[in-house]
């Protein structure tokens, strides 16, 4: 049986974490700079059959399985390897604090009711494509953040200084009643896959880059497994991404929405 393609990526990226020739790891280095080409290297060296997308190792080890136990096994108490940009085709491997952006299970989800188009609904999947339409075609933007939004561009592929090349899931811009103008990055993950702060930094810098003149309001989505979606507003604080708030909503049927929870709902009035 071929061994799962992630276990494949674990390998890849231990290869890299302890190769001599980049510098490798020993106790008290805190950050590991290699380059795309690295990661062909290793899989030559492994005899490994890398993925025509060679971003995929990446992508998988920084949002849909942990680390290899090896690389977590130097990790210091309370913190965690993570893989940054470091430039174009460039890479570093960074001891930083734990920074987790996960749901809060306590809190109460507000229903919505559902203007998913039907023909969406019917082939809807649960992952992150679903989840920018639900929130594209619910305007749960605009309900969240208080302002009116429109959806500029999905997967927007730019680069950023000191960063290199990075992939924004959708962008909106927004104006408030007061005039105030926003571009709003959205990040939206389902299945198994984990908000991450990774992406919520270089999304941040890639607004201040691209729309110096427009404040940026971050936005994460996050399917999770009752059907509800968490929506979360972040900040960056003292260099660690902060939930300024969460909220989780519900699709549902106008007619599943009660007069109870409609009175519920009055009064957070304005």
């Amino acid at each position: 049986m071929p061994e799962p393609k992630e276990n494949r990526y674990k390998q890849l990226v231990e290869r890299i974490f302890f190769d001599p020739s980049l510098g490798a790891y020993k106790p008290g280095v805190t950050a590991i700079p290699f380059a795309r080409q690295d990661i062909e290297r290793a899989a030559v060296a492994l005899g490994i059959e890398l993925p025509k997308n060679i971003g995929d190792v990446l992508y998988a080890i920084r949002y849909r399985t942990p680390m290899p136990r090896q690389v977590i096994d130097t990790q210091r108490e309370g913190t965690e390897w993570i893989i940054e940009g470091d430039g174009r085709a460039r890479y570093k491997f960074s001891l930083v604090p734990v920074n987790r952006i996960v749901p809060n299970r306590d809190i109460a989800a507000v229903k919505i009711p559902d203007a998913t188009p039907e023909i969406i609904a019917a082939y809807a999947l649960n992952d992150e494509q679903t989840l920018l339409a639900r929130v594209r075609y619910n305007r749960l933007i605009d309900v969240f953040l208080g302002v009116t939004a429109y959806s500029l561009q999905s997967h927007m592929r730019t680069s950023v200084t000191e960063i290199g090349q990075i992939e924004i899931d959708e962008v909106y811009v927004g104006i408030d009643r007061h005039g105030v103008q926003y571009v709003i990055p959205v990040q939206a993950k389902g299945g198994r896959d984990q908000l991450s702060v990774v992406q919520t930094k270089q999304d941040i810098a890639c607004c201040a880059d691209k729309f110096p003149n427009l404040v940026c309001r971050t936005v994460s989505a996050q399917f999770m497994d009752d059907n509800r979606m968490a929506m979360f507003e972040l900040s960056i604080q003292d260099g660690r991404v902060c939930v300024v708030d969460e909220k989780h909503y519900l699709l549902v049927s106008a007619d599943s929405i009660s007069h109870e929870e409609l009175r519920s709902y009055r009064r957070y009035a304005v």
